[in-house]
């Protein structure tokens, strides 16, 4: 994503109020959820960029389960 989709992303995550208050499965983490995805998909676009791929202010990734 790019800093500008970043930005549309956060705005999404405002839109919904589940997203936005009351997380589920929040742990010890008292951040927003909005900062906690902000960082983690800012993470994992630096993982990528370390591993050759084009650099990009954050990306999302998803797990396939199988069973």
């Amino acid at each position: 994503m790019s800093p500008e989709q970043v930005i549309k992303k956060r705005q999404g995550i405002f839109k919904h109020q589940s997203q936005k208050d009351g997380i589920v499965f929040q742990g010890d983490d008292s951040r927003e959820f909005w900062q906690r995805v902000e960082e983690r998909n800012s993470k994992t676009a630096t993982l990528y960029d370390q591993l050759g791929l084009p650099e990009y202010a954050a990306m999302e990734a998803f797990v396939r389960w199988y069973f």
